[in-house]
């Protein structure tokens, strides 16, 4: 039984986003957990709050349904980083002139199932 989990509108560009995402693909969900917990990058953080939002739902679903999910036999069978929208934001610069920059964000969506 799979278990799901979005995360959207996230201030994080995709293609780091999908750098971190890769490090957890098909991990465990406790080996993901202590893998985000020492990965320096900061797209590690929401990543594993997506991770512990998902193993919640997992328990919800446990306690709910009859299926019965074997919580320590889940792990991480898709995860993806998409490209949401993006913000603009003005940096002044010399003389008067101003350049325009994009700030990006991202839709994360993360599946677990058992094994």
């Amino acid at each position: 039984m799979e278990v799901t989990a979005k995360l959207k509108h996230v201030r994080l560009a995709a293609q780091k986003g999908r750098l971190v995402a890769a490090l957890v693909r098909n991990q465990r969900c406790d080996e993901a957990l202590s893998i985000l917990k020492a990965c320096p990058k900061s797209a590690a953080r929401p990543i594993e709050k997506l991770v512990r939002s998902a193993l919640a739902n997992a328990q919800v679903m446990n306690e709910r349904s009859s299926a019965g999910i074997d919580l320590d036999n889940l792990y991480v069978k898709r995860i993806e980083v998409d490209q949401a929208t993006h913000s603009w934001r003005i940096r002044p610069r010399a003389m008067g002139r101003a350049y325009w920059y994009r700030k990006f964000s991202s839709h994360v969506t993360l599946v677990l199932d058992e094994r």
